[in-house]
């Protein structure tokens, strides 16, 4: 069979696949893009969109619970869990469908089935309707990750849950167990938490969202312990007994192990990257601890191979993975790419309250070695945030008191996931702390807070 040749072959159809071959695309390359699964990827079809659907209505039936706190009268408030699932399948099939019309409109070969590179430059396909070869000076790995299964916990889609299963359940929980206190885990608690279900959150750390800052994740413990969960730190799962009715968890913390009942159990453990079946060991790619090892720009090591997204390992976030997609494509057309650091990446968390960061922590920045000024303003000193009745949260942000460089930024409270970006522009920018202190924010606004914060951190905020 002959082999179609393409300037550039990615594999995998996720946030960052498709963008780094919509990127190669109006560059002028000639592109193909394969995909065994759901254009779209984990992210839209199975991850942050519908589970932002799902938050989107536990939080509406949240404020609706408040309704007196508003002036207003809501009986007989409830929810109709497959209404609320439907609605967030329809929310992700949606932009499945527009994916695809991208590819089109950018005139990109799309070819549905599982990938093998059997030698450097070419791609097997395996499709319904047969074997297509392909062939490539540049071939992008796109292939994500996927939930990680821990020995004796693993999911059954019965009682036990992975983050698949969350997002269509077979039955609302009564009394849910969330192994792992990341952002996935957090999410699913508040969620189903908010729908009434006693929830109790199990995390290894000595602390729940542990790559948070710690003053952030204690504020949000406290947050979610008032709302009615429960919260483990330094606990580890160890074993799932398995009945008909539910789990029994062998719960172990500080030297002892307890055991408790369940109904269901939702797994979040963390991520594996899907580098099996590709023939990547064959080609000579190195793989470490499930994630291709790659340099800065993506590169692999073998000429022309690049791995991008949660293959090349954390942070593990769509918006870093299409960021990659986009400089490896330029780099392919033309050779000049900009890297992607890290410590320029924001993270969300989208519970009650939400959770947004970027930058070093406060004990990161304090480990580098810099000496930092640190600024924190409480939401209950910001009007827009008692209107809309969310007077609970903190923005904090930590300054390099040298250079007035901001080293990092972080947040708890109602919309600080939108809030974010402002900093995220101003480390891109390299603002200072008089930049920041001289900018005119809005009012009344949610922003406002991150004007005072900049303050506080030299002695200078006005409300409070």
């Amino acid at each position: 069979m002959a082999s179609q040749t393409f300037d550039m072959i990615v594999i995998g159809a996720g946030p960052g696949g498709y963008v780094a071959a919509i990127r190669g695309a109006q560059l002028g390359l000639k592109v193909a893009i394969v995909e065994r699964e759901h254009m779209g990827g984990i992210c839209l079809n199975w991850g942050c969109i519908p589970t932002k659907a799902l938050l989107r209505s536990s939080e509406v039936f949240h404020l609706m619970q408040r309704a007196g706190d508003f002036g207003l009268k809501a009986d007989g408030i409830g929810y109709d869990l497959d209404a609320v699932v439907k609605r967030s399948r329809g929310v992700a099939k949606q932009l499945n469908s527009g994916i695809g019309h991208l590819m089109k409109k950018n005139k990109i070969t799309t070819f549905m089935g599982e990938a093998t590179l059997p030698a450097k430059g070419r791609v097997r396909v395996k499709t319904d309707n047969g074997t297509q070869e392909l062939e490539a000076d540049n071939i992008v790995l796109a292939t994500g990750a996927r939930a990680r299964e821990l020995p004796g916990l693993e999911a059954d889609g019965k009682h036990v849950w992975t983050y698949k299963h969350a997002l269509q359940p077979p039955h609302m929980p009564k009394s849910l167990l969330v192994i792992g206190s990341g952002a996935i885990g957090i999410e699913f608690a508040s969620f189903y938490n908010t729908l009434g279900a006693d929830t109790t959150v199990a995390e290894v750390m000595d602390r729940i969202l542990p790559v948070e800052d710690a003053e952030i994740s204690a504020f949000a413990k406290k947050a979610f312990v008032k709302q009615g969960m429960t919260i483990r730190e330094k606990t580890n799962v160890t074993k799932l007994d398995r009945g008909n009715a539910g789990v029994t968890a062998h719960i172990e913390q500080g030297g002892k192990t307890e055991t408790q009942a369940f109904d269901t159990v939702i797994s979040a453990v963390g991520i594996v990257g899907n580098t099996e079946g590709l023939g990547l060991e064959e080609l000579g790619v190195k793989v470490e601890k499930t994630h291709v090892v790659t340099d800065e720009y993506c590169r692999t090591g073998v000429s022309g191979l690049y791995a991008i997204g949660d293959l090349a390992g954390a942070p593990w976030l769509a918006h870093k993975a299409s960021h990659e997609g986009v400089m490896v494509a330029e780099l392919i057309a033309d050779g000049q790419p900009h890297s992607v650091s890290p410590d320029a990446i924001a993270g969300c968390t989208y519970c009650q309250p939400q959770i947004a960061s970027v930058g070093l922590t406060e004990a990161q920045a304090k480990e580098k070695g810099f000496d930092i000024n640190v600024g924190r303003f409480p939401f209950i000193g910001n009007g827009k945030a008692i209107a809309l009745g969310e007077a609970e949260g903190l923005i904090k942000t930590i300054f390099d008191a040298k250079t007035g460089a901001l080293l990092g930024a972080h947040m708890v409270g109602a919309e600080v996931t939108e809030l974010i970006q402002g900093y995220v522009v101003a480390r891109q920018l390299e603002t200072t702390e008089e930049d920041l202190m001289q900018t005119v924010f809005p009012h009344p606004t949610l922003s406002e807070m991150m004007h005072e914060s900049v303050l506080d951190a030299y002695g200078r905020a006005i409300h409070v």
